[in-house]
């Protein structure tokens, strides 16, 4: 709850200022009974026009200042609570942009999606109302039992049984519909995530004809939900029965007994009218009460998920004194041991003993699940090894900044990822500062201009969200182009080439080789001819070094090597050359 409220920060006035009005507003309004009787017993008993003229006109007045501190107090409170689901948004948005991808793997994107908008509107919802409501009903039920003590304190026993017995009721509620309310939001995460998951795969749905499939599965998540919903909600239904006998309980002991007290002298008919009306106010403000517990319940399971992500700290921190320069382009694993579970002792990558010389192209081949990206991660530093260093230009990326480390290890990955916006706004992630010519030399470099002054429009031709009007060879080679804009000291290529012909997967490279002598380049690939002419091949095998050399020796003397080579050139052929 604290760590949702510092979100308020610019919206903390708006929230005293509520509370302030809010409070100035029940003052007005528990007075007007007050005065009501005055003008009941010592005017129209008494037939004494003035006095009712007079008290009569404070009355509108009272009920005009009533009218204006509620009408500004909504005001601040609308304020208040759109601010801090504002804020809340901002807040969470920028600590997930600080996470890792260890970070990130705790959370479900549709989990994310379902705590910045449903999560952060039920916080708002029920912020706006404790400000206003939680706040006038207290007052309300205070004031009006201090005013009910002053005209008859036995009467006002009969208030006390009611609210013993409400509290009870709403008390138990609220705890049963808590632990409800937390599985409710876990479904709605299930939901999300079969909506984004069938948008976003339409085509695959689609083509293997498994709408009804993915028309059950949505069905089942929102049949789960509902369930929950009904129950919950089940639960809720009882505060209004339990409201109602608190109600009639009070107004038929009140009538009951004020009659007799009138009767007998002890009390004034404006005393009982007077009463009367604090009951109401009294009963009202426990209703508004049982409201806000409502909201408070289902708030509470937001503020959790909310709090969750909040709380959750980078696991990859800058040092206290970082480095701002990568010197040069070498590389060196030093024993290293990993794992994406860390201390569970199931090593994704060990014992890594590598070194490559700055300006070096390296070849990465070897089976899926062999930890060829999950190498390469560890250079540009997404995750921390477990034991070991990897170093890029002699200093432990641990002792980088991380912006000027990632600055100058540019990564293309296996998944490619291109924004909405023209081809030029897509390139300049790279540089933001790039010139058109300088994008025009990147594409061409990475043999995008050839498709690219094809489109209408050329460079500011305008690419749909997640690059849906390009091909995936297309994308890969924007992305490569992206990426050289960086003018990294480090090129890592994760697979980035997989959906271009060999042609292109070679022009490419040779102009690697002209523009960027100087870089060391990576590549990860599936096929021999990605990697044949490299520098030196780095063969992985279930997370370990198999091998470590020049295309020709490891045609010599590796088993794992011949064996991908012999499948891809001498059997069936690569995928777009002859046998």
């Amino acid at each position: 709850m604290r760590k949702v409220l510092q979100q308020l920060k610019q919206y903390k006035r708006d929230t005293f200022l509520c509370i302030g009005l809010t409070a100035l507003e029940v003052i007005m309004e528990i007075l007007m009974p007050f005065i009501t009787a005055i003008i009941i017993d010592r005017g129209l008993e008494a037939e004494n026009l003035p006095v009712v003229y007079r008290y009569g006109a404070l009355m509108v007045g009272m009920a005009f200042l009533a009218l204006l501190f509620g009408a500004f107090a909504g005001k601040n409170a609308a304020g208040a609570a759109s601010g801090l689901a504002a804020n809340l948004r901002e807040a969470i948005y920028a600590n997930i942009q600080t996470f890792s991808f260890s970070n990130i793997d705790k959370f479900s994107v549709p989990g994310l999606v379902t705590r910045m908008t449903t999560d952060i509107t039920n916080v708002q919802n029920a912020f706006m109302m404790v400000i206003r409501v939680a706040v006038r009903a207290p007052l309300n039920l205070v004031f009006s039992y201090a005013m009910c003590l002053m005209i008859s304190p036995r009467l006002s026993l009969m208030f006390l049984i009611a609210v013993v017995f409400l509290v009870l009721v709403i008390g138990s509620i609220m705890v049963v519909t808590l632990r409800i309310f937390s599985q409710v939001f876990r479904r709605y995460d299930d939901l999300n995530a079969s909506v984004q998951e069938n948008v976003s795969a339409i085509r695959v749905v689609k083509a293997f004809v498994r709408e009804d499939y993915e028309n059950k599965k949505f069905s089942k998540a929102s049949k789960l939900l509902y369930d929950l919903s009904v129950k919950a909600e089940g639960l809720l239904a009882f505060n209004n029965p339990a409201m109602m006998v608190a109600v009639y309980f009070c107004i038929i002991s009140v009538s009951w007994f004020g009659a007799q007290f009138i009767v007998g002298g002890s009390m004034s008919t404006g005393d009982l009218t007077s009463l009367f009306s604090y009951i109401m106010s009294l009963l009202m403000s426990l209703m508004m009460l049982s409201m806000v517990v409502v909201m408070i319940s289902m708030s509470l399971a937001s503020i959790r998920r909310i709090s969750e992500v909040l709380n959750e700290k980078a696991d990859l921190t800058d040092p206290a004194d970082p480095v701002m320069e990568v010197p040069d382009g070498r590389i060196d694993f030093n024993h290293v041991n990993f794992s994406y579970k860390h201390g569970s002792g199931e090593h994704s990558l060990s014992d890594i003993d590598l070194h490559i010389k700055s300006g070096e192209t390296i070849g990465v081949i070897g089976g899926t699940g062999a930890g060829k990206s999950t190498l390469v991660n560890l250079i540009c530093r997404l995750y921390d090894v477990d034991e070991g260093s990897v170093c890029v230009g002699g200093v432990d990326v641990r002792k980088y900044d991380t912006e000027v480390l990632r600055n100058q290890v540019s990564v293309v990955l296996q998944k490619n990822t291109l924004f909405s916006g023209t081809i030029l706004d897509n390139l300049r992630w790279g540089n933001p500062d790039a010139t058109e010519e300088e994008c025009i030399e990147a594409c061409k470099a990475a043999c995008a201009d050839e498709f690219i002054d094809r489109l209408p429009g050329g460079y500011h031709a305008m690419i749909q969200r997640g690059g849906s009007n390009v091909s995936g060879g297309q994308k890969q080679r924007l992305c490569i182009a992206r990426a050289l804009l960086k003018k990294p000291k480090v090129l890592i290529l994760d697979d980035s080439t997989s959906a271009v012909d060999t042609a292109t997967d070679a022009s490419i490279r040779a102009a690697f080789a002209r523009e960027i002598p100087g870089t060391t380049k990576i590549i990860i690939a599936q096929r021999i001819s990605s990697v044949q002419s490299a520098d030196r091949i780095l063969v992985l095998d279930n997370g370990r070094i198999d091998a470590f050399d020049t295309h020709e020796k490891l045609l010599e003397t590796n088993a794992i090597y011949q064996e991908i080579y012999t499948s891809q050139l001498e059997g069936s052929g690569d995928f777009d050359q002859p046998a």
